[in-house]
């Protein structure tokens, strides 16, 4: 797995004790295995189902993430692991004063801003004749 992302132990050690216990009635996969995986598909951007088979099955990596996203448990282990590595290490908030965005990354399209209503039209003179 070396050339694939892998939690070194410094950093397992601080995620480890923050995880959920297994609730269900099969144990759990390797959770430094496959949330590694879950770590390399968010940073290379590829589809769950191109993620290596050295993470484990894709449906594994998917399924653990969107259950823990809906549960708000990545939320608390990022709240947690900032605080942990607070001490450390300097940690400097990102936020869209310190990127460089294109001047049209605002959103959408020109053009007008109100729209014209189909009230009007409902509402004038016909044109033609019965």
């Amino acid at each position: 797995m070396s050339r694939y992302f892998y939690f070194n132990d410094t950093q397992w050690s601080v995620i480890e004790p923050h995880l959920p216990p297994d609730r269900g009635r099969k144990p759990r996969v390797d959770d430094r295995r496959i949330l590694s995986g879950i770590v390399h598909v968010l940073q290379s951007g590829c589809r769950w189902r191109d993620a290596p088979a050295e993470y484990g099955p894709y449906t594994t990596l998917y399924n653990r993430y969107h259950r823990w996203s809906a549960r708000g448990i990545w939320q608390y282990l990022f709240r947690e692991i900032v605080a942990a590595l607070s001490d450390e290490e300097d940690i400097a908030p990102l936020d869209s004063t310190h990127v460089k965005a294109h001047r049209c990354a605002g959103g959408g399209k020109g053009g007008l801003l109100r729209k014209p209503s189909g009230s009007a039209a409902a509402d004038a003179t016909r044109k033609s004749m019965r």
